[in-house]
């Protein structure tokens, strides 16, 4: 008999897509390819090289990839498989008990990034409440060196992710506190630029239908109380307490919370309230200017 000819990496990609289709993956040829080059060891363009060459792929590897796209079948989120999410420049560590930031968060630190770069002051403060993973937080002080950046943490599971993050960027520009959002950083009370956050806002009945956002992401990150405003009510009375007049919020919400957070924030005493969409016109977060 002929010798057998070892799998090709398309062959076991195409294996993989397909399993990942059935299980409703929304991009499984996106997913696969992701999930090979963290078994491979290199980027997803590495993957399509090989792909192009016709490469074969080796039984270890391939028993490694199809171990992951069982997980990944089960919905289980990519980025708690391959322990990484990206977020703008960043790679950030992440798993269970931390909300995996999302692409549309992106647009919200942008925001926030042009806000702490136009503050007059040659050393802006930012504060970051409900930071998570840290993404918000470690792209402001990445992104706007001269900045000082402080980021307010209060989930213990949440907060092992946060800390290595913090640690692995290595930002000397950023604090980080483990802290309730009522009683963060009273000592920069008045001084602070840019207060922002990406807080609970999914109302308490409205259950996610993705099961990698229901059955994964910590309910604490998720759900915000009756109409899922409970937290940004608080972000906002503490914003007042930090920010110094001028100084300016953002907050990310859900696209149909837009004017009820204006109204919040315009009954609190914000000014300038206005609501901005994500790259999928979709309204995704709310500022406003302090008195």
């Amino acid at each position: 008999m002929p010798p057998e000819h070892p799998p090709t990496l398309a062959d076991v990609l195409r294996h993989a897509v397909d399993r990942l289709a059935r299980a409703g993956v929304p991009d499984p040829q996106v997913d696969a390819e992701l999930l090979a080059a963290h078994v491979m060891g290199f980027g997803r363009g590495g993957v399509q090289a090989a792909l192009a060459r016709g490469d074969a792929i080796d039984d270890h590897a391939a028993a490694a990839l199809e171990a992951l796209v069982v997980r990944r079948a089960t919905r289980e989120p990519l980025q708690h498989i391959t322990g990484l999410a990206p977020f703008r420049h960043l790679e950030l560590r992440v798993g269970p008990g931390v909300f995996v930031p999302r692409p549309e968060t992106e647009i919200v630190a942008q925001l926030a990034i042009d806000m702490l770069r136009a503050a007059a002051s040659p050393s802006p403060v930012a504060v970051d409440l409900g930071t998570g993973s840290g993404a918000i937080a470690l792209a402001l002080a990445t992104e706007v060196p001269h900045a000082r950046v402080y980021a307010a943490e209060n989930s213990v599971d949440a907060f092992v992710w946060t800390r290595e993050n913090f640690a692995q960027t290595g930002a000397d520009n950023a604090t980080l506190a483990f802290v309730d959002l009522e009683h963060a950083f009273p000592e920069l009370d008045g001084t602070v630029s840019v207060v922002v956050s990406n807080p609970p806002y999914v109302p308490d009945a409205a259950i996610p239908r993705d099961p990698e956002v229901r059955l994964f992401d910590p309910p604490a990150a998720l759900y915000g109380g009756d109409d899922g405003l409970d937290v940004v009510r608080v972000v906002s009375t503490v914003g007042l307490r930090l920010a110094h007049p001028g100084g300016t919020i953002v907050i990310e919400h859900g696209e149909w919370q837009g004017e009820a957070i204006r109204s919040i924030l315009s009954a609190d005493g914000w000014r300038a309230t206005a609501t901005h969409p994500d790259l999928t016109m979709r309204d995704r977060a709310t500022t406003a200017v302090h008195p």
